[in-house]
């Protein structure tokens, strides 16, 4: 018999208690970024060929800043700016918030609705490893769920049967 106690025995299966470093593992490992002076359009193009909302920005190995859809629509839309020729560093977001990839599922929540962020760079040992969005965790959260509903069924079930 499955029981529950024996689902959650380490803090790591508690999904407040999960590692970024072990959500990025389910993600694809490419990274992709811009530089501070190519153009929005391109970023816009990197993020559309590649579906997603945030590029980071990278000089030289090192984080520069991020750029979003939103900066995108209105930094220079609305502001009716030129998306082939206004740069990515005219309006990137320098003043970065990461986070460490050993914090975890929790703190990246708290971070996020901290800062009324949708994405966070997710940093190891200095260098930025990946890009984890509000979606990712949800994805996460109901992947856990969906789990714990299993072992839940799987317990009534074990236990409907056991008494029959």
């Amino acid at each position: 018999m499955v029981r529950m106690d024996n689902l959650l025995r380490q803090p790591e299966e508690i999904l407040a208690y999960r590692s970024l470093r072990r959500i990025l593992a389910s993600k694809p490992k490419t990274l992709w970024s811009v530089i501070p002076t190519d153009s929005v359009l391109a970023a816009l193009q990197v993020m559309s060929e590649k579906d997603i909302g945030l590029v980071v920005v990278m000089e030289r190995d090192n984080l520069a800043g991020v750029l979003s859809e939103r900066d995108c629509a209105r930094r220079v839309l609305l502001a009716k700016k030129s998306p082939e020729t206004t740069s990515v560093a005219d309006i990137m977001v320098r003043n970065v918030v990461t986070i460490e990839a050993d914090h975890t599922f929790a703190d990246c929540l708290r971070l996020m609705h901290q800062h009324g962020i949708r994405h966070l760079p997710v940093i190891d040992q200095g260098r930025v490893i990946g890009v984890v969005s509000i979606r990712d965790l949800l994805s996460e959260a109901v992947r856990h769920n969906a789990k714990i509903i299993e072992e839940l069924e799987r317990e009534r079930l074990t236990i409907f049967t056991s008494t029959a």
